[in-house]
């Protein structure tokens, strides 16, 4: 499954700097897939083609968030998510609506950084 970040942030941005994906951002702040990643060009689940620098909608506009698609919950990089670790109040949890397996987030971060299996 992928991290989220409840409404109780306080916005300190601990974990921001923490994502080896780049999958974390401020509230209102657009986001891109080539952040901290490989990507070029990118096909959405839509089948729309988004190029890796055309910067995307903020999540939300009042706290920091994660991009779900670019979450790997530090598969490949840590043992435990980053974000869950650092954060003070506790408010980078597991996201039930987006829920993955272990060997898919390390699928999802092969294909972020381009990575062979």
């Amino acid at each position: 499954m992928a991290i989220m970040i409840t409404d109780e942030c306080i916005n300190c941005g601990a974990c921001e700097p923490e994502c080896p994906n780049t999958a974390i951002y401020e509230g209102g702040a657009q986001w891109r897939w080539a952040d901290g990643t490989k990507l070029k060009d990118v096909e959405t689940a839509d089948g729309k083609q988004v190029g890796g620098t055309d910067p995307q909608r903020p999540v939300s506009n009042e706290y920091y968030y994660i991009v779900t698609d670019k979450c790997t919950e530090c598969v490949g990089f840590h043992e435990e998510p980053q974000c869950a670790a650092v954060c003070p109040v506790d408010c980078c949890v597991d996201d039930p609506d987006h829920r993955e397996t272990r060997e898919r987030l390390a699928q999802k971060q092969q294909w972020l950084h381009k990575t062979a299996a």
